[in-house]
């Protein structure tokens, strides 16, 4: 891991979990940390009731778009961190893999995005706390 983690977000459509944890990273983080996200099969738009429910935080979701999973995107970091995609991801030695199992919000409203949107949060806050604190820092699994 470098001076500067690399975390990349991946969920099959690129539409919600990984939008929303790749976007509490980032406000949450600020410029500590690098953050990527994307899809194993990436949906057209962010989900509607994901974009509403981030707006609820006052983070603003509505110019994202869904990304493809690329090689190289797991190549350029340090920790890949999956929701739900299976073995879609790519494995490359001295990365550090986290499956985070949350409920889809495709497909559901924002009363059932509400909570998963929080335990991503939380999910987040524990993250920035390991790759930036230098008591706590892990580095990556090979």
């Amino acid at each position: 891991m470098t001076d500067k983690p690399s975390v990349l977000f991946v969920c099959v459509h690129n539409a919600g979990r990984s939008q929303m944890a790749a976007t509490y990273l980032t406000h949450l983080a600020g410029d500590r940390v690098d953050v990527r996200s994307a899809g194993s099969a990436p949906a057209d738009h962010i989900n509607p009731a994901v974009v509403a429910a981030m707006a609820e935080e006052g983070i603003d979701l509505s110019a994202e778009t869904p990304k493809v999973l690329t090689a190289d995107a797991v190549r350029a970091s340090d920790v890949v961190i999956t929701m739900g995609c299976g073995d879609a991801c790519p494995i490359f030695p001295g990365k550090r893999y986290l499956d985070w199992i949350l409920d889809d919000p495709a497909g559901h409203g924002i009363d059932a995005v509400r909570p998963i949107r929080d335990e991503i949060r939380t999910r987040v806050q524990t993250l920035i706390t390991e790759l930036t604190d230098p008591a706590t820092r892990r580095p990556p699994q090979a």
